[in-house]
């Protein structure tokens, strides 16, 4: 196989083409390799490519596949967020307040990963310290959808589209084969709303499922680490590999994973669809309400049958989440204080060093997040803003757990919009905040979410369909959302322009 087809195989063709010895580890990670050094500068969705730890890496593959004691990920190159803490490896959250802090441990999840045989090809943007839903906060610049829209002649247009955030490195590397999955992280619909932007399958599972420690805090009530990959059956094997019990993280479960994979297939018969109608927002564009009937039909078709349902204070999630996230976000980035490591601007006291240090090392959307988590903390107005959304997330909550007694998953779209161009949205905060309308209920509700790409919009770039799950149950999500896949076929990006 050439090192192009190497690169646009999925994780599953991969592992099979491993085990069937018809490429090599190595010869694999290096067509990976190749295309980030061709790439990557179109599109900077990596911030530290790590070709030679990779092809390390990939060498110890080969002698373990020869010897037959193959993990399950053995010799698969992966592309790593760059909020995992990796050993020896910078790890920066995209932050210039971090400077070059390199681990001297790894984080849990990637600690499964390597254990399982995965190759690491490089840390992957994102926005900074996961704070943004279009990839432009990251210190190392913005990320580029490597997708491009329809101009109204019909030819591609010029216009850089955003690839979605906080992970938008995972998805524009996944989409432009320049890895055959990725790690991200998921707050507010920080892996769902990308992988919708960019034709890929995100999944944000059960909060609880996957250990948080070694992944930079934003806020530790929602954050969850999960994969963005090709296929709905490679998000399945690679979430098997990075979940686990862990008693470093007191939030992770302590129960066994299921083998994700195997539901990949099984009939949807006598599965009950909740389509509920405060996802029909004002403002939503009629070509994703068109696609949300098209996913109902599918899922129809496929043996589910599908019920009306309300969860009554959907409304109130949003704001509710931009109270609880910088409040947490608040607490969690007060230990960077240029003392213990990364950016130091020296002042004429310790007061001072705190103020030059935090002034010159956090972005714009940080700091924001910070004085605002900061304000609804603050004595006098803790019980009007932070205790009143804690309130608010209790009735989220309920309003799931009571759908759930007449539903098996719930199907919503993923975003209100596709792709837009960077910089169009940036300067209005309240617009971009309003890109994660339909998923952050799904954090505060400490649910599993997925997103598959279903369609193209009008611009001839992709739109994803969102499928939420009952606590711990990420095996239903899988096995709807291969259904919507196999209706909706795959969308792999038309035109490598960047390259």
């Amino acid at each position: 196989m050439s090192k192009t087809e190497l690169t646009k195989l999925t994780l599953t063709e991969a592992r099979d083409g491993l085990r069937k010895k018809s490429f090599t580890a190595v010869e694999l990670t290096a067509a990976f390799n190749d295309a980030i050094a061709a790439g990557n500068g179109g599109l900077n969705a990596y911030v530290l490519p790590t070709p030679e730890h990779a092809l390390a890496q990939a060498r110890q593959s080969d002698q373990r596949l020869a010897a037959g004691k193959a993990g399950a990920l053995e010799g698969l190159p992966l592309g790593i967020k760059d909020l995992y803490a990796t050993k020896g490896v910078r790890t920066t959250a995209c932050s210039k307040i971090l400077g070059d802090f390199t681990p001297t441990y790894e984080s849990t999840v990637t600690q499964n990963l390597w254990d399982a045989g995965a190759v690491m090809l490089g840390k992957l943007n994102n926005d900074e310290f996961a704070m943004g839903s279009s990839n432009e906060t990251s210190c190392f610049g913005n990320v580029i959808n490597p997708w491009r829209r329809k101009a109204v002649s019909g030819a591609l247009s010029n216009d850089k589209l955003v690839p979605g955030g906080s992970s938008g490195g995972s998805s524009a590397a996944v989409a432009a084969d320049m890895c055959l999955a990725a790690t991200a992280t998921d707050t507010g619909g920080s892996i769902r709303q990308p992988a919708a932007l960019t034709g890929t399958v995100g999944i944000k599972p059960t909060y609880g499922r996957c250990s948080r420690w070694g992944i930079v805090a934003f806020a530790s009530s929602l954050d969850q680490a999960g994969p963005i990959a090709k296929t709905t059956r490679d998000a399945a094997i690679l979430l098997k590999a990075m979940a686990s019990p862990d008693p470093k993280d007191s939030t992770c479960v302590d129960t066994p994973v299921p083998d994700y994979e195997a539901e990949i297939g099984k009939s949807l018969k006598g599965l009950r669809v909740g389509v509920p109608k405060e996802y029909r927002i004002e403002g939503m564009s009629a070509e994703i309400e068109v696609l949300w009937q098209k996913g109902i039909a599918w899922l129809k078709a496929a043996g589910a049958t599908i019920h009306d349902i309300s969860l009554p204070h959907t409304k109130y999630a949003l704001p509710a989440y931009y109270i609880v996230a910088p409040a947490e976000c608040s607490s969690n980035l007060a230990r960077y204080d240029g003392v213990r490591y990364g950016l130091r601007v020296p002042g004429r006291d310790v007061t001072e060093t705190y103020e030059n240090t935090r002034a010159a090392g956090f972005g714009k959307e940080v700091r924001r997040r910070i004085l605002i988590g900061t304000y609804v903390l603050s004595a006098g107005y803790y019980d009007a803003y932070y205790l009143k959304a804690q309130k608010v997330r209790s009735l989220i909550k309920n309003d799931f757990d009571q759908a759930w007694a007449k539903v098996d998953c719930i199907l919503t779209p993923t975003t209100p919009s596709p792709a837009f161009a960077a910089g169009e949205k940036s300067g209005d905060p309240l617009a971009m905040y309003l890109e994660d309308i339909f998923t952050v209920t799904v954090n505060m509700a400490g649910l599993p979410g997925i997103s598959v790409p279903a369609g193209l919009s009008s611009q001839g770039t992709p739109l994803g369909l969102q499928l939420i799950g009952k606590p711990f149950d990420e095996g239903t999500l899988f096995r709807a959302g291969q259904a919507i896949e196999d209706a909706a076929g795959r969308f792999p990006v038309p035109v490598k322009w960047w390259a």
